[in-house]
């Protein structure tokens, strides 16, 4: 993500780092005259701290911004990759750039999809495991950060900021190699993702995944979503469907698959992946109707905060992609 140095402050302009310590060197010694000392706590939008023997980047944001997830913060505000002891560090206590806005520009997330993996075999929808592997391994040793929906929405809300590196990683259907091979890398690396199962695939097969597995991966920080109950391309009208048989037909695929995924899961549903990534403006109708925050395609690209909330672009990543190819689905 494009993220410049800098800080911006609840007045609506940006200083740079060394302006922001400069201003508070001024302060603290008063420019010289006995009587004008302002302690650093009254300034209410950051911390200046000299961090102490055991402390890092990750400790020092679980006690100032009480999320230790939150380090990124800090290192990106201060432009650092870990904390030292006696380094002098600015720590802000709000967000300084949401939507990762700034006078120079803005910042972009992409959204990878996958479907399906393989121990050996590759195809077009089929991700072998060392290449699923290698690619994950990419993103962390690039600095990469894997977010989750809620937290991509925040965004698109213009509510918060990102690492400048954040990606979402989504799987859509529910193919039993996400069980058996995806999401053990995942938790290798200490990433979350996103499920979008269409429920009437979950039947347990040799092939496909079990209720009991997709619980299993909720509990352990899966997020599962809904991608309808019968997989249909829910923008297009079925020749023997009137308007009306059609809209309701759509608003079952909805509703049905949510309903399922709640009792099944017990997860309330907020996101939709659209079945062969197509939409129109009917289904938006009515995903808003019935309380979705956003929806996913598969138009290919990376999402500024001021995306449509029903159109995100998401980049499918094929068996026959080599790691030149993943990087550039991810804007690098």
């Amino acid at each position: 993500m494009n993220c410049p140095s800098g800080w911006q402050g609840s007045s609506n302009f940006e200083l740079p780092i060394t302006n922001v310590i400069f201003l508070l060197l001024i302060l603290l010694t008063g420019c010289g005259r006995s009587g004008m000392f302002i302690p650093v706590d009254s300034f209410p939008d950051v911390v200046a701290v000299k961090v102490k023997p055991g402390e890092t980047l990750p400790s020092l944001a679980a006690k100032y911004l009480k999320d230790s997830s939150l380090d990124w913060l800090i290192a990106e505000f201060n432009e650092v990759d870990h904390a030292g002891t006696g380094q002098e560090l600015l720590i802000p206590l709000d967000y300084y750039q949401k939507g990762n806005l700034t006078l120079t520009g803005y910042g972009k997330v992409p959204v990878l999809n996958y479907h399906n993996l393989s121990l050996t075999g590759s195809s077009r929808m089929m991700i072998p495991k060392e290449k699923f592997e290698r690619q994950m391994a990419y993103l962390r040793d690039n600095g990469y950060r894997v977010i989750s929906l809620d937290r991509f929405f925040d965004f698109l809300d213009f509510n918060g900021q990102l690492p400048e590196k954040s990606v979402v990683i989504t799987f859509d259907d529910g193919w039993r190699p996400v069980y058996e091979i995806a999401w053990p890398v995942l938790k290798k690396y200490g990433y979350t993702a996103t499920l979008f199962v269409y429920t009437d695939l979950i039947v347990g097969s040799s092939k496909t995944l079990n209720w009991d597995m997709i619980r299993q991966m909720a509990a352990e920080g899966l997020d599962i979503q809904c991608h309808t109950k019968s997989h249909r391309n829910l923008s297009k009208k079925k020749a023997e469907e009137s308007p009306a048989e059609y809209l309701a037909a759509v608003n079952y695929e909805l509703t049905e698959s949510a309903r399922i995924i709640k009792e099944k899961v017990g997860v309330d549903v907020k996101y939709l992946a659209y079945p062969y990534g197509e939409t129109n403006d009917q289904v938006i109708h009515l995903l808003q109707d019935n309380g979705f925050r956003g929806a996913f395609t598969t138009k290919r690209g990376q999402n500024p905060f001021f995306s449509d909330y029903y159109r995100i672009k998401r980049c499918m990543i094929f068996g026959e992609f080599d790691i030149e190819k993943f990087k550039k689905n991810l804007g690098r």
